[in-house]
């Protein structure tokens, strides 16, 4: 395990050093209209694959980026974590290495306490719900802007679905049949207490480590949306995907702070435009695309359970009353989301 870690700082360091050399000369200075354009390039991770519905949504809002700022913001979108793991990218967006990245809301728990909402269980009660509360929100607001003076904040998050469990092939119908099962989980705090609350038994890893750990049987199963079994193939290992559907863990774009402060306002105004542009219209393509990853799974040999979840709510219930009892901004942030369920 020390030669691992010792390895993976290493090649982050290596990762820092090469993303340093690439931003020399990535501002250039040109006339338009008469007027000094500063002209900038940023480069956007994220750990999805070429077959991920969010990667053709980060293209689009790397397009209209490009479109809104005349042409004066170049982003380049770098999938399949070429440029690294959530936590690596995040790390070198916060110390302004990297400029921009696409990263689960629970891996941001471990850098802002407060991104931990999203990973509460059952804090979202239907997709409605959910879409009201990170469209609408006050509160989503405050948490992607509070950590500007960390070196980082988010500009805008893409919707990744609802969260279930999938196994090899047991159906898991209550909390009693996830009893003894290793279950991966983000490397978040509170998907690690929800697991354990629901009877399983959580094992935190990277996402990319996920489907060797399937096919070895290091663990029972995974939690995570449709997509997983079809764009990330764990549908060739994982065959009953049971709709807990424990939660929605929005996708959250990202930005340097040091970035974000080379850009004129107008810049600025253009990827928070597009940011929200390339959500909106994400939206229909998420539901698109999971149609058809249900489709293809089914192809795969995997079947899907509709199940009664009032159980796994109720197992649910003592991780919202200690979220809410630990701060009162906590408590804060619960009720602005239970305020938007209709």
């Amino acid at each position: 395990m020390k030669l691992k870690k010792i390895l993976s700082m290493a090649a982050t360091g290596l990762l820092s050093l090469s993303l340093l050399a690439a931003c020399a000369g990535n501002e250039t200075t040109s006339k338009t209209g008469g007027e000094s354009a500063k002209q900038v390039s940023f480069r956007l991770a994220s750990n999805h694959p070429e077959e991920h519905p969010v990667t053709p949504s980060l293209r689009e809002f790397a397009k209209l980026a490009g479109q809104q700022s005349k042409d004066s913001v170049k982003i380049e979108v770098s999938p399949n974590g070429v440029l690294g793991q959530e936590r690596d990218v995040i790390e070198l967006v916060k110390s302004g290495t990297l400029e921009m990245a696409k990263v689960s809301a629970s891996a941001l728990e471990g850098f802002e306490k407060s991104y931990s909402i999203f990973s509460l269980p059952y804090v979202f009660q239907s997709t409605d719900h959910y879409y009201e509360v990170m469209d609408n929100s006050e509160a989503v607001q405050e948490i992607f802007t509070k950590t500007k003076d960390k070196g980082w904040f988010a500009i805008g998050w893409y919707s990744a679905g609802q969260r279930s469990i999938y196994t090899f092939d047991k159906e898991v119908a209550s909390p009693t049949d996830l009893k003894g099962m290793k279950i991966r989980v983000q490397e978040s705090p509170t998907s690690i207490a929800m697991i354990k609350a629901m009877g399983g038994s959580p094992t935190p890893m990277s996402f990319g480590e996920v489907y060797t750990a399937l096919q070895q049987g290091i663990i029972d199963g995974a939690e995570n949306n449709e997509m997983g079994l079809t764009a990330n193939k764990h549908g060739e290992v994982a065959k009953a995907y049971s709709y807990t559907e424990h939660q929605y863990v929005p996708d959250v774009l990202i930005i340097s702070t040091k970035a974000w402060e080379k850009l004129s306002e107008e810049q600025q105004q253009a990827l928070i435009d597009s940011a929200k542009e390339s959500a909106e219209s994400h939206k229909a393509a998420w539901e698109k695309a999971v149609t058809e990853a249900k489709k293809q799974a089914e192809q795969m040999g995997v079947k899907f359970y509709t199940i009664d979840k009032q159980s796994f709510i109720d197992a649910a219930k003592p991780l919202h009353d200690e979220y809410k009892d630990a701060d009162e901004l906590n408590a804060k942030y619960f009720d602005d989301f239970q305020s938007y369920v209709k």
